[in-house]
């Protein structure tokens, strides 16, 4: 089941998020894709506040990984991009990121096939005239229930 929205700037791309993240009631595991300065970041910022996060959020282009804590929910932004060998995500345990108690956003996902969670949500983000096109593929019951709710 797929969607697909226009998106006319960030304000709206984090809003649609915020929209998403609220439908998101157990673990759930997001890929974003998209060209550099698609819009990923600004879905992930979103989708943050959209949990209720208040703080800064910053893209782990260079960490790989930024944690937040919101409620009793661990929420994992991963971007990949500069991700050099899949290899390095067992070095640093990602399976141990993928509990139940977490919410999973991962940029750039191609760059750790074959190591990552499967996804319930693949979500394409494409420039389109001023603003940009989201689509929203489900990928697994949990995703469709989500789109279903979208």
């Amino acid at each position: 089941m797929n969607l697909s929205y226009f998106l006319e700037n960030e304000h709206a791309t984090e809003a649609f998020a915020a929209s998403v993240a609220k439908l998101c009631t157990e673990h759930t595991v997001i890929y974003l894709s998209g060209d550099l300065g698609a819009g990923k970041t600004s879905f992930s910022r979103g989708f943050l506040h959209g949990r209720g996060f208040e703080g800064n959020v910053k893209s782990p282009t260079y960490t790989l990984v930024e944690p937040y804590q919101v409620g009793d929910w661990r929420i994992f932004h991963f971007d990949l991009y500069r991700l050099s060998d899949p290899e390095e995500l067992e070095f640093m345990g990602i399976r141990d990121y993928f509990a139940a108690d977490t919410l999973c956003l991962i940029e750039w996902p191609d760059k750790g096939a074959g190591l990552l969670a499967s996804a319930d949500l693949a979500i394409s983000i494409g420039y389109e005239a001023e603003g940009r096109r989201i689509t929203v593929e489900a990928t697994s019951t949990l995703g469709t229930k989500i789109v279903e709710q979208l």
